[in-house]
């Protein structure tokens, strides 16, 4: 690699975390940034700066990679990433999603769909797995109870080790809400509804319990990204894999708070709107929720 795209990757690797979200948006988003300069370099284009970016080069790229076979939905979260750098960059034009020439239609990426493989897992699959977590490592089984009843993301169930004690307290004075700050998808507290309040009390009891034990960590390990590596690897060993991958768990999470809040006199469409904000999505995604949450086999 030349010396200008050695710069020119570590730019782009710089943007990629500057422009916030999530861990595991930065990692992808990184990634991405990484892939972009080595196919530059590949293809024989010299990029010194962000800023020589230009339209004919990204449509390079992303023909690069349509010719691999790459998917449609791959492919959009790629330019979605680059959308995000070039915007940190201060390259609103060729950031801007509706680009006569870099929008996902400009460059035959319409079409995919977003609806996902996976589907809520079911109780009993839970439970077996939940069995097989707590044998292997039970602050990862922690972390699944809290995914499940809570409707957690890998990251947020992870970093819940932060805010257990104070859910606790929030479940013993009655509270109807948990707050979740952190690991949460670009920074966006919310407040979840407690759905199955025993459930709820004795997966989070039982993760304060393993905090205790772990200098504070659910999983323990002392890096984040280490965290979700056991977390993952745990989780796949014990059946999450495929349409029940973690995931699955916030599935199951939608389903039982759709027909909670619908059980308490909401109609479908307020009930899903709940949901999506319970999940963090926002009040206008409920039917995006039902869509694709709300499956079950």
């Amino acid at each position: 690699m030349s010396r200008a795209n050695k710069l020119f990757s570590k730019q782009l690797v710089t943007l990629a975390r500057q422009a916030g979200g999530s861990f595991k948006t930065v990692a992808d988003r990184t990634r991405i940034a990484k892939s972009l300069a080595e196919r530059m370099l590949r293809l024989n284009i010299q990029i010194r700066d962000v800023k020589n970016i230009k339209t004919s080069h990204i449509e390079t790229y992303i023909h690069s990679r349509q010719s691999e076979g790459i998917t449609k939905r791959t492919l959009q979260n790629e330019m979605a990433a680059l959308r995000g750098i070039l915007s940190t960059a201060g390259r609103s034009k060729l950031a801007c999603p509706q680009h006569e020439k870099l929008s996902n239609e400009a460059l035959g990426l319409s079409g995919a769909s977003r609806d996902g493989t996976k589907v809520a897992i079911s109780d009993e699959r839970y439970r077996a797995a939940l069995v097989l977590a707590m044998a292997k490592d039970e602050g990862v089984a922690a972390a699944m109870q809290l995914a499940r009843y809570l409707g957690l993301r890998t990251e947020e169930a992870i970093q819940s080790a932060k805010s257990v004690k104070t859910w606790l307290q929030a479940l013993e004075k009655g509270e109807e809400k948990i707050r979740v700050i952190f690991g949460t998808k670009g920074g966006r507290a919310r407040e979840t509804t407690i759905i199955n309040r025993e459930q709820v009390f004795q997966a989070v009891k039982f993760a304060v319990k393993q905090i205790d034990k772990q200098a504070g960590r659910l999983v323990d390990r002392l890096e984040l990204k280490s965290a979700i590596t056991r977390y993952r690897n745990v989780t796949a060993s014990v059946g999450l894999t495929g349409k029940y991958s973690p995931h699955s768990l916030r599935y199951a999470f939608s389903v039982e708070a759709t027909d909670f809040h619908k059980a308490k006199g909401l109609s479908q469409q307020e009930a899903e709107a709940m949901t999506s904000m319970d999940l963090g999505h926002g009040d206008g995604r409920g039917h995006y929720v039902a869509r694709i949450y709300n499956k079950v086999e």
